[in-house]
């Protein structure tokens, strides 16, 4: 496998420790003054999402993870997996409820997303930045409560929930930004 040296050391690098991938979240060089250069990581566990903070000393060497990125779209959730087609090869390749729980509390049926592969197995998925969802229930706004910034929790079609604006009704589409899970904005049909 490719080695990545110490020098070469960037955010974004992907790398594998004890076979496992890792992703450089920072990495700080350090010269002190005797003695040789350092360089110091935070990665992120590409499986289980935890940090690892290490210092390597300078002609230190990591493997290479093979990682590969491409596009799909969700399919369908089957109960304890999400099922995603991969565009390029329309295979149909499925990812543990319990990894990409949180990222697809908004994402509904034949939406687009990034796929992440680790020597071709599906370790993770990037949603799309921003969804439009239509609202399928919340309170309707109470007279004179529209002067102030009043929200009000509405459930989309996926099921989950979003504080929105007191004028926003039922049947409306808004958009919510997938990350902050947070109201956009109407969405223009």
């Amino acid at each position: 496998m490719a080695q990545i040296n110490a020098g070469d050391f960037r955010k974004g690098v992907k790398v594998v420790i004890e076979n496992q991938p890792f992703e450089m979240t920072a990495c700080e060089f350090v010269k002190p003054g005797k003695g040789q250069a350092l360089y110091k990581t935070r990665m992120r566990n590409l499986l289980s999402g935890r940090y690892l903070e290490v210092t390597y000393r300078s002609g230190e060497s990591l493997e290479a993870a093979d990682i590969r990125s491409g596009d799909g779209s969700f399919s369908y959730c089957d109960g304890t997996n999400y099922i995603f087609m991969d565009n390029e090869s329309f295979e149909q390749v499925e990812l543990a409820k319990d990894v990409c729980e949180d990222q697809m509390a908004y994402i509904k049926e034949n939406t687009p997303c990034a796929l992440v592969f680790w020597n071709d197995k599906l370790i993770g998925v990037t949603p799309p930045k921003q969804v439009i969802l239509e609202i399928t229930m919340t309170d309707t706004a109470v007279r004179g409560n529209t002067a102030t910034n009043v929200t009000k929790p509405a459930t989309v079609e996926t099921g989950a929930e979003v504080q929105v604006p007191a004028f926003i009704n039922i049947g409306d589409k808004i958009k919510i930004d997938v990350e902050t899970r947070a109201y956009m904005g109407r969405a223009n049909d």
